[in-house]
């Protein structure tokens, strides 16, 4: 049976993650896709990653490590979510079902050191040779440093790139809507 584990981004600072108003954990289109792959029988869950506004791979992979991945699952990343993941797999040698990354995040120049530890690793290559599926959505205007690093991401990785027009970095404020159906028939594909 497919499972979906969904990788929230990095808010910037502690405030921004912890209020309610605006924290990223559990916004955007992170509930919606939540709520559209559950009612298609696909279990889909949202974990919280640990402190995110200074990510620490070895917190992430800890948390993350509580869920079952297997050949049938598919990961979907946003932002430095999408570093975990592609991280993680290269870590591990996992085979999934699909990878799908949201506006990947891998540039820290000029950032703090768990910044630079969290986003400097050499992409492993070989995940497109587990993964049946590779998915990345970028956007005409999303910012440079996240153009760049999607391109790095599908440099390494290959796969599918979508570009949908006007939706930033895929969050609330720049998409305008919580509903993200590009994703859902991505999944479903």
């Amino acid at each position: 049976m497919k499972n979906c584990i969904i990788i929230h981004g990095c808010p910037s600072n502690i405030e921004k993650a912890m209020n309610p108003e605006t924290r990223t954990y559990d916004k955007h289109w992170i509930p919606w896709t939540k709520n559209e792959l559950n009612k298609l029988g696909i279990d889909t869950i949202t974990p919280y990653m640990p402190d995110p506004w200074e990510p620490v791979y070895e917190k992430f992979k800890k948390e993350f490590e509580k869920y079952a991945v297997n050949e049938e699952t598919i990961l979907i990343g946003h932002s430095c979510g999408c570093t975990f993941l592609v991280r993680w797999l290269g870590e591990t040698k996992r085979k999934i079902c699909k990878l799908i990354l949201v506006a990947p995040w891998k540039i820290a120049e000029g950032s703090p050191q768990f910044e630079m530890d969290f986003y400097q690793f050499s992409i492993d290559g070989t995940i497109k040779d587990r993964v049946d599926q590779i998915t990345i959505f970028t956007s005409n205007d999303e910012v440079e440093d996240g153009k760049k690093g999607m391109e790095m991401f599908h440099e390494a990785l290959g796969g599918e790139v979508i570009s949908l027009l006007n939706h930033g970095h895929y969050v609330l404020d720049e998409m305008g809507s919580e509903e993200f159906p590009e994703l859902v028939e991505e999944v479903l594909k």
